[in-house]
């Protein structure tokens, strides 16, 4: 499956008369926008824009999506969410890099997130350096929860599809082409004798009441680990649907541009041999948790591979599963790299995971989500800044009355984020 990426650079959003890029600027049609993600649950939509350096806070945020239009090959972004059921992964798709969709609302209050696109937290949120368009929903009386967050989820797939479909046919002019293709898994396990055979263990929250992830549509609580070739990653087979807290949520923008496959891409045929992706899930029963494990390391033995990267998402219950997985790889003889975050107290001094294992002695971390960490007030709120104190990683007391907040770092939407997608860096002297 050989994926071609055609990225025009956006470098400031405007509102105007039509939705186009030109110049780096990507002016947005508001009226026509609102109208693509109109849905009758909704009370009110409306959009604002935030760009990097502005003194403005987005809060409660639940998701961000990447704006992206697939213009050759099978099947469109989001298959089975916004989009019909067809496979993905090859052919061409139109990227507006640097742009992004977030959504923000009124959904589980507790653990949705926030970005600042100034200040402390915007040293640790991605989403601090993209230019955003700022989807904020109020569902009719007496929706639930559930179907509200599918409509927020649908509408933020929509809106990013449209800004990207308009700009292309607007005749955005392309700054970047990258492409990415590793052959079948057949013959990859022929390829490159000698290098290390290296697949990625992808773990989906999948959790329930909320915690939730879509593969091609389907929740993938639903599944049994399955291969999936990474390019379907890629372009768009994952959309997040969870509500997990927001420092290591995997956004739907996160899952589109998963670094650790493009870092395994980018060692690929040099230092190992990439040879795929194998997507699980995690359960909430023990049952559940042990049939997936045991499956999902069958699928890596059968592929005979001598490695495997294995990336989690939230912490808590899902470690069990990180654990599980990581002890029958290397009791099956596979090597494996661990990548988490940590919740070790706001001193450091707790066990970082609520479990462990002897055989976890290769383990990336994406930093402490228990820190404390002081947001100033800023000029501007798109959303709601009361949801400061009931959010995760804030407390009663956290939204002060000068309007700035005190948090941990799981408050800030992808500060700790799993797949390594965050600006948190180590160095070494």
């Amino acid at each position: 499956m050989k994926l071609e990426l055609l990225k025009a650079h956006v470098k400031n959003v405007e509102w105007g008369g039509k939705t186009a890029l030109k110049g780096g600027v990507l002016t947005v049609d508001k009226a026509e926008l609102l109208k693509a993600v109109a849905d009758e649950n909704f009370k009110k939509v409306d959009a604002e824009l935030a760009r990097p350096g502005e003194s403005i806070r987005i809060v409660p945020v639940k998701d961000a999506i990447e704006p992206r239009f697939k213009v050759e090959g099978g099947g469109q972004e989001f298959p089975g969410v916004v989009s019909d059921v067809e496979p993905v992964g090859e052919g061409k798709t139109f990227v507006l890099e640097g742009a992004a969709v977030v959504t923000c609302g009124r959904i589980v209050n507790f653990q949705e997130g926030i970005v600042d696109m100034t200040g402390p937290a915007a040293d640790y949120t991605p989403f601090s350096k993209t230019m955003n368009v700022v989807l904020i929903f109020e569902p009719v009386d007496g929706l639930e929860k559930h179907d509200y967050e599918k409509c927020c989820r649908i509408a933020g797939l929509k809106a990013a599809l449209y800004l990207a479909q308009k700009a292309y046919e607007a005749g955005a002019e392309v700054d970047e082409s990258k492409t990415y293709e590793i052959l079948n898994f057949v013959e990859s396990m022929k390829s490159y004798p000698g290098l290390p055979k290296v697949a990625y263990l992808y773990m989906l929250q999948t959790q329930g009441l909320l915690h939730d992830t879509y593969v091609y549509g389907i929740d993938a609580k639903r599944i049994l680990p399955t291969i999936i070739h990474p390019n379907e990653v890629m372009d768009g087979a994952i959309v997040s649907g969870n509500c997990v807290s927001a420092c290591d949520k995997n956004s739907t923008y996160t899952h589109q541009n998963n670094p650790v496959i493009r870092s395994l891409y980018e060692h690929h045929g040099k230092d190992l041999n990439f040879v795929g992706v194998i997507i699980t899930n995690e359960n909430v029963t023990l049952a559940d948790k042990r049939r997936s494990s045991s499956y999902a390391v069958k699928l890596a033995k059968m592929f005979g591979v001598d490695g495997v990267v294995i990336t989690e998402e939230g912490f808590g219950n899902p470690d069990a599963d990180l654990i599980m997985n990581c002890r029958k790889a290397e009791a099956a003889g596979i090597k494996t790299t661990l990548v988490t975050d940590e919740y070790a107290g706001r001193d450091g001094a707790s066990q970082s995971l609520a479990d462990a294992a002897k055989e976890a002695d290769a383990v990336v971390t994406a930093g402490n989500a228990n820190m404390l960490i002081e947001l100033p007030k800023l000029d501007k709120v798109i959303g709601y800044q009361d949801y400061a104190n009931i959010i995760a990683g804030g407390f009663d007391g956290s939204l002060r009355a000068d309007g700035s907040i005190e948090v941990e770092l799981q408050a800030i939407t992808g500060a700790t984020c799993e797949l390594g997608f965050t600006r948190i860096s180590a160095e070494t002297w």
